[in-house]
């Protein structure tokens, strides 16, 4: 029996001793669970027929797009984010379900559940991956040991398939997980992060997306041990921080934290006039802006919501809120209409405004693609393209227009 997660540390090598850019490794122990096709395994839980087909989740429209697909999809090709007229081009055959985020959103929090009573430490990265630092756990039980009678206690007390990776760090955990997937496990010893990432694609280290990969094609790089011998200083040139970030992961070191588990409610924003008013057009476009503002804020941390409020504050400084529950979304244009739907309903016309505010309560987490239940392909590149505006310019580089 494995009495300790590690074996000890490798030396690194003279060129690796002598770079300043490199930092040492610390001995943790970093865990990454991955729940397996997440949105299939739960349909296939509400409904055992599906079993054994292949099955497409998203926007069921001609313009719409996948968000999850099962693993007999993938045998034809089909991937998440891609059209969903393509992916049943090539799998004219598929289930194709709309997708029910708050059921999604439960069994995510089931897991949870089991993980919190379970774990001196975990973080939720979003509906389907957790993080767990079992630093120092190896002196008791084992973090190997641990991790499977964990794995093993979520399987069967939510019925959900899962892979993990177990390494010093949550960047080698992640690929780890992944390069197991479906329901698989995966140790990388302390001292092999760098020979385990070596011979992967760049493209299987978080962070570094396709325009990203394309681009170091370009310049000849497509292995992670490639990436790791470019001069730093080249990358940063070329990618800004982005670039020394590649590096650093391409080498297996990611001193990033794993950052204690917090429900975040609700996130809102506020605005007070500098004069009251009764201009509905720059109301309306003042709603608009704090709703996009908000949306680019829901993505940014991984969250849906299901709430939409607006508050107004009259001159007299009587305030009013309408509310509604929404399908779980971060998409702009969806956002955008429920709050000028409240706001319309709620403003009493001839009375001056002295505050305008929105708020997106009752959040779960869930990564960008989640949208696209309803998004377009056209409104995804849209959301995306404007959010790494506002990543690199600032939150109010860009903006919709009416």
């Amino acid at each position: 029996m494995l009495k300790g997660c590690w074996v000890q540390p490798g030396h690194r090598s003279n060129a690796d001793k002598n770079d300043k850019m490199t930092t040492d490794f610390t001995d943790r122990s970093i865990l990454h669970l991955d729940l397996d096709a997440f949105y299939v395994a739960v349909e296939l839980l509400r409904n055992d027929s599906l079993r054994g087909k292949p099955l497409l989740i998203g926007g069921n429209s001609s313009r719409g797009v996948v968000a999850s697909c099962s693993y007999e999809a993938r045998a034809f090709g089909v991937r998440s984010a891609m059209p969903m007229r393509q992916a049943l081009q090539l799998c004219p055959d598929a289930v194709v379900l709309r997708g029910d985020m708050e059921a999604y959103s439960k069994h995510s929090a089931l897991v949870r559940d089991v993980i919190d009573a379970q774990a001196p430490l975990f973080e939720q990265a979003s509906i389907d991956e957790f993080y767990l630092d079992l630093t120092g756990m190896d002196r008791h039980i084992g973090c190997w040991k641990w991790s499977i009678e964990l794995r093993e206690r979520i399987i069967r007390e939510t019925g959900l398939p899962l892979s993990f990776g177990l390494s010093v760090n949550k960047t080698v955990s992640k690929v780890g997980a992944g390069e197991v997937k479906p329901n698989g496990t995966k140790l990388i010893p302390a001292g092999t992060e760098k020979s385990f990432l070596s011979p992967l694609p760049v493209g299987k280290i978080p962070s570094i997306g396709r325009e990203t990969e394309r681009r170091l094609a370009l310049m000849g790089v497509r292995t992670c041990q490639t990436l790791s011998e470019v001069p730093p200083r080249l990358l940063e040139r070329e990618f800004g921080k982005h670039g020394l970030i590649m590096w650093k992961k391409a080498n297996g070191e990611d001193d990033s934290p794993v950052v204690p588990f917090r429900e975040q409610d609700s996130i809102s924003t506020e605005h007070t006039f500098h004069a009251d008013t009764i201009d509905v057009r720059s109301l309306h476009d003042e709603i608009r802006r704090q709703t996009a503002q908000l949306a680019y804020q829901l993505r940014a941390l991984g969250k849906l919501t299901a709430c939409v409020t607006v508050k107004l504050r009259y001159s007299d400084f009587n305030t009013f809120t309408k509310q509604a529950r929404i399908p779980y979304t971060a998409q702009d244009s969806t956002l955008i209409k429920h709050a000028l739907t409240l706001f319309d309903r709620l403003y009493e016309r001839r009375q001056g405004i002295r505050l305008t505010g929105v708020r997106f309560s009752e959040l779960v987490p869930g990564s960008s693609q989640i949208n696209l239940f309803d998004d377009t392909e056209k409104e995804s590149r849209l959301l995306d393209a404007m959010d790494k505006i506002r990543t690199r310019f600032g939150k109010g580089a860009v903006r919709r227009g009416k």
